[in-house]
């Protein structure tokens, strides 16, 4: 046992070594080679391992992420997933499978139609080809589930068992993709004629940089994410997930086969509804002050002092999605990488008391929408935790004058 477990921790050390020179410029290729040669095939879970030491050894998350591409183009054909788990039909990482086959479907149509164009002349109008192109893409918009899935749904669970690194750096992959994508739809959706050379142009500036993102995540995830996960949660830690992800919807695949846990699930309220919450003012049932704080037209999440998220409300028009499974996650996990910074900031100065307000406005998609976050502190003035506050202020901003007499808005 001793001798697997040193082959483990070489096999380890070894590509971290490797993956650290492929950051000073050391092609794929040779890492490829030098892999095949020295290491045959690596456990699926020494990659992982290997990345999440990386980085608490101090190589930047950002650093991860630009070169994710190069460590997995390195390590295809290498990597050894015969450790995980079977996956029975219906379970979410079946559908998260299925949902690759879909994309891949979509995907496969827009190179069809991309090559049809070799047939025309440089100067060749080619709407009808970039028109066709457009109808497949804004069905690839629909990954964006898939991905809040991943971000809301299985990250949280791989985080609570101490797995940071490689979810942190796969959220900025995804960021990467809907990036392309986005800027895809943008361009299709602005182009008034355009010739063979200037599709041909599109193509390779845009086009296949996103479609190649997506086709590259169906590796990391099936190869990578999805053993380690089938082996790392547990059958509750699904099931969770598995109920929660109706929320969010589904990538152009609808499961139909209803899938059970081989554990016996009892569902059971916290708290008995005759029992009431006792506050210095007055006094509520669970229903009640669950209902009061449902009922206000504002999204309300609270963070405790250890950074975890402890509650959101449940309005009938949230701004942000909020799941379950976001409960004891640490906030900073909560917002892609690009943000966190920021998330770090706020929470620092309400501890240490230097501040105890943060306010923002940004405009989506059409609406005005107002986010503060407060300072929470007890009598004492010590810390408890942070409520972010988010409501669509559209039509406050446009309020002139006054109103004294009863109005019904609707």
């Amino acid at each position: 046992m001793s001798e697997l477990i040193n082959n483990s921790r070489k096999r380890v050390d070894k590509l971290k070594e490797l993956i650290l020179t492929l950051h000073k410029d050391k092609s794929a290729s040779d890492v490829q080679k030098e892999l095949t040669e020295l290491m045959g095939s690596v456990p699926y879970g020494e990659v992982v391992q290997a990345e999440e030491e990386l980085i608490q050894d101090g190589l930047e998350r950002e650093e991860v992420l630009k070169f994710c591409d190069i460590h997995t183009a390195a390590l295809k054909r290498n990597i050894d997933t015969s450790m995980a788990k079977g996956i029975p039909e219906g379970h979410p990482v079946d559908t998260f499978i299925k949902e690759n086959q879909a994309l891949q479907k979509e995907i496969d149509t827009i190179q069809h139609i991309y090559h049809t164009i070799s047939s025309r002349s440089d100067d060749e109008n080619c709407n009808d080809i970039l028109k066709e192109i457009h109808q497949h893409f804004n069905n690839l918009m629909d990954v964006d589930k898939h991905y809040v899935r991943k971000e809301n749904l299985v990250f949280p669970y791989l985080e609570k068992n101490e797995i940071t690194g490689p979810p942190m750096v796969m959220w900025g992959k995804h960021d990467e993709i809907r990036g392309f994508l986005k800027s895809s739809i943008e361009l299709l959706c602005d182009v008034p004629e355009v010739t063979k050379e200037e599709v041909e142009g599109f193509w390779e500036l845009m086009f296949y940089p996103a479609i190649n993102g997506i086709q590259e995540m169906f590796y990391k995830e099936e190869q990578i994410l999805f053993p380690m996960c089938m082996d790392t949660l547990t059958e509750i830690d699904w099931y969770e997930i598995y109920k929660q992800s109706n929320e969010i919807g589904f990538c152009l695949f609808s499961p139909e086969i209803e899938w059970k846990p081989n554990v016996t699930i009892e569902e059971s309220g916290n708290v008995n509804s005759d029992n009431k919450i006792k506050l210095s003012t007055g006094l509520f049932t669970v229903e009640e002050i669950e209902s009061m704080l449902n009922s206000i037209p504002q999204d309300i999440t609270f963070v405790d002092k250890d950074d975890k998220v402890r509650y959101f409300s449940q309005g009938k028009e949230r701004i942000f999605d909020r799941n379950k499974a976001i409960l004891g996650r640490e906030v900073q996990y909560c917002h892609p990488p690009s943000s966190v910074h920021i998330v770090n900031q706020i929470v620092d100065d309400f501890k240490s008391g230097r501040q105890d307000e943060a306010v923002f406005w940004i405009n989506m998609g059409g609406k005005l929408i107002h986010i503060t976050y407060y300072a929470v502190r007890n009598k004492e003035n010590e810390y408890l935790g942070t409520v972010e506050v988010t409501q669509d202020i559209t039509k406050i901003n446009k309020i002139d004058g006054e109103r004294r007499l009863l109005t019904y808005d609707k």
